[in-house]
């Protein structure tokens, strides 16, 4: 049975182009609900949706190190 992270729901799979791009390359969402960007050593929530999509960047390059679901 496939499971949230194997199908991919948030739709990580379609960003993963940006990872070691400047975070001023993050497309404009259309459901902003859904995404949160932050970076990597700011404070987040720990709650689990597998609907949402996470965009880390570096803080001191702004440089986007990680896109995945959580």
């Amino acid at each position: 049975m496939p499971t949230a992270q194997t199908t991919d729901v948030c739709k990580a799979g379609e960003l993963q182009y940006l990872v070691g791009r400047p975070k001023t390359e993050i497309p404009v969402p259309v459901d902003v609900v859904n995404r949160r960007v932050t970076c990597t050593t700011c404070p987040v929530t720990h709650d689990f949706s597998a609907y949402r999509l996470n965009i880390f960047y570096d803080a001191q390059t702004g440089i986007i190190e990680q896109v995945r679901c959580g």
